[in-house]
């Protein structure tokens, strides 16, 4: 009944939510806020002539399958069947009305095949590479982590501290699209917390490369600044514990000190360092030059530098920077001021002078007097001329930790040659299945569980037929979510990920909803992808989604965050079993505005389904007196001319606006509120108007409030429905039009400002003429005291809104 079909005539809508993943404790509360919320538009949209494709599927490689294997003992394969069986029927159960012909599951060789060969292709173009480097590490799960799955130092996953650790990696070169992902922004509408974490995750700055050169030694340093202007103020220079130069340029005399100071910080969290207020540091034994002024300034080495900004190398500017004059201070390093401003005063020995924005340089040579603004261009062009840097651009965003040690995973399908190298894999080889194995618990060394699968390891090149050795490493779980959305549109093509017409017809995804909590993760990754796909012909739209928002977060009873240690975890199956779906639907879009934190209250449930026990017991009494009606139910369609009792066809025709206006604003707890008012007005109308006397009318009213109803409740609504006599399904007929004539209000009230302040409000007939009104306005008291002895320079009247007398 929901297939979507493509080419369709009628206009397509592709809604999307993000699939789950299926860590085995089934569908929770939040599924259900997203999902029902996006259900209703997908409803109401096939009642309104769309074509709709919304569709579902798994998330069910990577750490949250894996994780539950290992807590059950039990292997991945048949724990991800076992769990993609009970998600399907929880959801089918609540009746998201899914397009269950597309369903997909990224951990099926016919599935992640695809994600293989989109990783072949990153690799082929040079985006993909393998780097020995530190990267952070979560003990507990036992696996490499991005920087984005990092969350205030710790493991965005389980919530342990996160360290370092030595490891090679595979990268995806995702720096290469920062401004192409920048620029995306400008072509879709995301929610504008949305737009501004993705810009703030890219971090781009522009500024000025700096070339420091290092007294008695052939190595350069190359720092990255914002503020050039303050070149004359650097004093010393820091570099992370992870730049690879400091065992090129560390003296012997301070290198048993470095090395245990480096030690001692790569133990430390990311968070750790950003956050110590207490400043450490190691001298290197180095100097360096400034290239401004040839004075040689010390090198250390300091936590408080971390190597994911520009270089992992900064000049020191303590003057006008608080962390480096901190620094300085402990340290007794000189503090030179370059930068002043008129007619303050700063003491440097009690903070930095930072607020330079309007200030002038001092103490900087030919340089002195300019703005800052003007000392950063002059000195950026200077240090062009003496090719000791220049304009540059920097990002915050680091390249693509790709690389999982873990079991649960698409396998990387690359081998290593002795004789040939890297080599990929050949893409008629794929899909490169994941073997079955008897231990899938990661290592403590850093090794995934297939390395020690030797038959499968060792292995044939492609190339050269030698002897090689495959990728024991996996892909993250973000790799089979980067691209799901476009599997759904030919989910079963065996040769393609999918057809280009297909993607035409369906791409870009029209709405798309999910956590806050991947907006910069999954979001960044997939559209980096999507952008690469585009950039080689393989989609046919630059960005993957026009329009993409966000869900609350539902909280236990009296507002504390859900969780299995506080026993307070809702579990939708348990409010079907004791209310049935429709009253778990429509309470969950009406705890309050979709996008808000919102606490579970059982009451509330209770309401909800005593509103729905108040729709069947009216619906029963109109059902009752209508059993002799004849007609072709197939043939019906809603019309306000079908009521002839005045009252009650005001009352359907002017909740039909209503209820439709707020669906259409994604506004769903007053749906709700709507309807239930419309029901309790109906119920109170029934009391004067007995529907006996009129059964036609009262049938028709019942429909329209079944019609309104069925995205919300589509089984309650359904079998309603069909005890009216109607022997199609609701969600197949079309949606109900309020008729304008019917809506009209006899009368309105319309404020009335003078030079712009509220002075009055008068209640006038909605048909009034402008002449008519702007003279009741003007013969007001309020009004007329406001205007007295004063001439009228203007009248303006906004029809059915506001009157603006402007008077001189």
């Amino acid at each position: 009944m929901f297939q979507a079909k493509d080419f369709d005539e009628k206009p397509k809508k592709y809604i999307l939510v993000e699939f789950p993943f299926t860590s085995g404790e089934g569908i929770h509360v939040g599924h259900c806020l997203s999902y029902t919320a996006h259900d209703l538009m997908a409803r109401k949209a096939r009642m309104e002539g769309f074509n709709v494709l919304y569709p579902m599927g798994y998330d069910s490689f990577g750490l949250p399958t894996e994780n539950y294997a290992i807590k059950t003992g039990r292997a991945p394969q048949d724990i991800n069947a076992e769990n993609t069986a009970n998600f399907r029927k929880q959801m089918e159960r609540i009746g998201f009305s899914f397009d269950w012909d597309r369903e997909i599951d990224t951990s099926k060789p016919e599935y992640y095949k695809w994600t293989q060969w989109i990783f072949l292709q990153l690799f082929k173009n040079d985006l993909a590479y393998k780097k020995e480097m530190p990267i952070n590490w979560c003990p507990s799960c036992k696996i490499g982590l991005a920087n984005e799955e990092v969350v205030k130092g710790n493991c965005e996953r389980c919530g342990t501290t996160a360290s370092k650790k030595n490891l090679s990696q595979w990268m995806l070169k995702i720096t290469a699209y920062a401004d192409k992902l920048l620029e995306g922004l400008n072509e879709v509408d995301y929610l504008p917390q949305i737009k501004e974490q993705q810009i703030n995750w890219i971090g781009r700055s522009e500024g000025a490369d700096i070339i420091f050169d290092i007294q008695s030694n052939e190595q350069q340093l190359k720092v990255f600044t914002t503020r050039p202007d303050t070149l004359f103020g650097a004093t010393f220079m820091v570099l992370a514990p992870e730049h690879e130069i400091i065992k090129e340029i560390v003296s012997s005399e301070q290198k048993e000190d470095v090395e245990q100071y480096i030690e001692a910080s790569l133990a430390k969290s990311n968070i750790e360092r950003q956050e110590n207020k207490e400043k450490t540091g190691v001298f290197t034994g180095a100097m360096a030059i400034n290239p401004i002024n040839n004075e040689l300034i010390p090198i250390w080495t300091a936590d408080y530098v971390l190597p994911d900004y520009g270089s992992g190398a900064i000049m020191a500017v303590p003057a006008h920077d608080q962390r480096d004059w901190e620094f300085a201070q402990k340290f007794d390093l000189p503090i030179v001021q370059v930068i002043d401003s008129k007619p303050a005063k700063y003491n440097l020995k009690k903070a930095a002078f930072t607020n330079t924005e309007n200030g002038f340089l001092i103490n900087s040579g030919e340089f002195n007097d300019l703005s800052c603004q003007d000392g950063i261009a002059k000195i950026t062009e200077w240090l062009k001329v003496h090719e000791k840097g220049g304009p540059a651009i920097n990002y915050k965003m680091r390249d693509w930790v790709f690389s999982r040690q873990h079991y649960w995973g698409e396998p990387i399908p690359i081998v290593f040659c002795e004789q040939c190298g890297t080599v990929p894999l050949p893409e008629d080889q794929l899909p490169l299945e994941l073997p079955p194995v008897e231990n899938y618990q990661p290592t403590d060394t850093g090794e995934s569980p297939l390395a020690a699968i030797t038959d499968w390891v060792n292995t044939e090149c492609p190339t050269c037929g030698g002897p090689a050795k495959r990728e024991t490493d996996t892909m993250p779980n973000w790799a089979g979510s980067s691209w799901y959305f476009l599997r759904f549109c030919d989910p079963q093509n065996p040769e393609k990920f999918a057809d280009f017409d297909k993607l035409k017809y369906w791409t870009p995804v029209d709405h798309y909803n999910g956590g806050m909590e991947h907006v910069t993760l999954h979001l960044l990754y997939s559209r980096f992808w999507h952008r690469f796909l585009f950039d080689h012909d393989f989609v046919p739209t630059m960005e993957p989604y026009t329009k993409r928002i966000a869900h609350g977060m539902i909280l236990g009873e009296g507002g504390i965050k859900m969780s299995k240690s506080k026993g307070n975890v809702i579990n939708p199956t348990d409010v079907i079993n004791e209310y049935g779906a429709d009253t778990l639907r429509a309470y969950i879009m009406f705890m309050g505005p979709y996008e808000d934190v919102k606490p579970w209250d059982t009451q509330g449930v209770k309401g909800a389904n005593r509103f729905l026990h108040k729709v069947w017991n009216l619906a029963q009494e109109i059902i009752l007196v209508n059993e002799k009606i004849q007609e072709t139910p197939e043939q019906w369609l809603y019309s306000a001319a079908e009521i002839k009792e005045v009252e009650l066809a005001a009352l359907v025709q002017k909740n039909i606006k209503k209820v439709t206006q707020e669906y259409e604003k994604f506004s769903f707890n007053t749906v709700i509120s709507h309807l239930m008012i419309f029901t309790n007005d109906l119920i109170a109308l029934k009391e004067r108007f007995n529907p006996a006397e009129d059964p036609t009318a009262w049938r028709q009213a019942l429909e329209a409030l079944l019609l309104l109803l069925s995205p919300v409740c589509p089984h309650i609504a359904e079998e309603l429905w069909r005890q009216l006599g109607h022997t199609r399904s609701i969600s197949t007929m079309p949606w109900p039009k309020h008729d304008p004539e019917l809506v009209k209000e006899d009368t309105i009230v319309v404020p009335v400002q003078i030079n712009g302040k509220r002075r009055a409000e008068i209640v006038v007939p909605a048909d009034i003429a402008e002449t008519e009104i702007l003279e009741l306005a003007k013969a007001n008291d309020n009004v007329k005291s406001h205007i007295e002895n004063k001439k009228i320079h203007k009248e303006i009247y906004v029809p059915n809104k506001i009157i603006n007398i402007v008077v001189k």
